[in-house]
């Protein structure tokens, strides 16, 4: 039975607030809004990361070659969506463990996997640098995003 506690946020254990900071998300069920917005914050960051790649070694990332731009995100675009599905994201989609976690892995182990068997380049520098920046974006976004939440005025 779904309860609310003082904030009128509802919550599957009433001894649980919204001023448990970062425990509070876990109980709250995850909204359509939270799931897509987290979502789309994952594709722009893994589409983000290429961009800025390829604009510091190809030049021109996007605009003067699309067709590369895509050979290079879509391992990263599938990897993030794979870890979606194992973490089944959708259930936690800010929590920086349950979410964040299990997407930046997927994204590094599966991303390189692709680029690798696509014969796309796994230089050791981008093989060190890349799971680095992944995890401060997609680990990182979520707990500036669940500390934020938390630090909200409840609503009226």
């Amino acid at each position: 039975m779904t309860t609310h506690d003082d904030n009128r946020r509802p919550t599957m254990n009433p001894s649980r607030t919204a001023t448990d900071g970062m425990r509070a998300a876990k109980t709250w069920p995850a909204s359509g809004r939270s799931i897509w917005t987290a979502a789309l914050v994952d594709l722009v960051i893994a589409l983000g990361f290429v961009l800025a790649g390829r604009g510091t070694h190809d030049g021109p990332a996007l605009v003067g070659d699309p067709q590369g731009f895509a050979e290079s995100a879509w391992p990263f675009v599938v990897a993030a969506a794979v870890g979606w599905l194992v973490t089944r994201a959708w259930r936690w989609p800010l929590s920086p463990v349950r979410a964040g976690v299990g997407i930046w892995a997927a994204t590094v182990v599966v991303g390189m996997s692709l680029r690798a068997v696509s014969g796309q380049g796994t230089a050791l520098p981008f093989v060190i640098v890349a799971p680095l920046t992944l995890a401060a974006l997609l680990i990182g976004w979520r707990v500036v995003a669940r500390r934020f939440l938390a630090a909200r005025p409840p609503d009226p």
